[in-house]
């Protein structure tokens, strides 16, 4: 039996849909990929790259508090959501997009 995504702490509807569209379906699927392949998969399935978006996936796997996590431990969370980011993410931003992305609002930019 396999359990609604949403169920996990901290990550309701929105979360569920964006790992249905990734092809991640259950809590379960979504707990044995980790937070680090499962963002991953949500990114190369066209998901926006948030560093809050990593950051509440990482604190609900570990049944965290969204917000229980700060200093050191939080600066080696953004360094591997930035090597995530780095492998899915198109890297041929402008300096601008890159620093609008530094606090999450840059889009992938569109194909041609």
């Amino acid at each position: 039996m396999s359990t609604a995504i949403s169920t996990i702490k901290n990550l309701g509807p929105a979360y569920e849909e964006a790992c249905k569209k990734a092809g991640i379906y259950s809590a379960e699927e979504l707990r044995q990929l980790g937070a680090d392949r499962a963002y991953g998969r949500l990114l190369a399935s066209g998901s926006k790259p948030h560093f809050i978006g990593y950051y509440v996936l990482v604190m609900a796997l570990q049944g965290r508090p969204w917000n229980d996590c700060k200093g050191e431990e939080k600066k080696a969370l953004r360094k591997r959501f930035d090597a995530i980011k780095a492998q899915s993410f198109d890297k041929g931003l402008s300096e601008f997009e890159r620093i609008l992305d530094q606090i999450g609002v840059v889009e992938k930019p569109a194909q041609p």
